[in-house]
């Protein structure tokens, strides 16, 4: 067996921050989203009770 160690360069992993680098005009609060969710899921439940 070889007594050689093999090291790998050192990196970061991949671990870049992005959010620094850019910045959306239009912003939606969390909230907005979740109820549109919400809204969207409950007229799913409603069309598949009275349609089929």
């Amino acid at each position: 067996m070889s007594q050689e160690k093999i090291q790998m360069p050192s990196s970061t992993a991949g671990l870049t921050r992005y959010f620094d680098d850019y910045k959306s005009k239009i912003e939606i609060p969390p909230m907005i989203v979740v109820g549109i969710c919400a809204a969207v899921a409950v007229l799913v439940i409603l069309l598949n009770l009275y349609v089929n």
